[in-house]
């Protein structure tokens, strides 16, 4: 998760909930919200994580920064130090992007929110369909 200034836990979740419906996922299957660490208790990403009840992952610009990701913006460079936080923050963890970065859709203001998801199976195991996926990236 990416969230700028202005953001809020219901931009938060129905960004989450419009990319897992759009992609065909459960909501039960989200494990954590991952995201660069100076955002990790921001209040939109810290209460949509809590109302999903699950941890806020944060992982430094830093790291961030070293993964490759097929959407990088200047954005986040500028604000946070690195190219990319939703898909480098979904892919830090190791796994498959299952889907790329998307954007909230805020009636009459920017997009305060970003959204990636990424499948860490267990053991390595991919998800079926994952070897005929289009990513560029195999971690982040």
């Amino acid at each position: 998760m990416g969230a700028s200034r202005g953001a809020t836990v219901g931009e938060v979740l129905g960004l989450i909930a419009d990319t897992l419906r759009d992609a065909g996922l459960a909501p039960r299957s989200v494990v954590e919200l991952a995201t660069v660490d100076t955002k990790a208790a921001a209040p939109a990403i810290a209460g949509a994580a809590a109302r999903l009840g699950v941890p806020v992952r944060g992982y430094a610009a830093g790291l961030l920064a070293a993964i490759g990701v097929p959407h990088p913006s200047g954005a986040p460079l500028a604000a946070v130090g690195t190219a990319s936080v939703a898909e480098a923050a979904a892919l830090a963890g190791g796994g498959v992007l299952l889907v790329p970065k998307r954007k909230s859709d805020p009636e009459g203001r920017p997009a305060a929110v970003t959204c990636a998801v990424a499948y860490r199976g267990r053991d390595g195991v991919e998800p079926a369909g994952a070897e005929m996926m289009s990513t560029t990236e195999t971690c982040r």
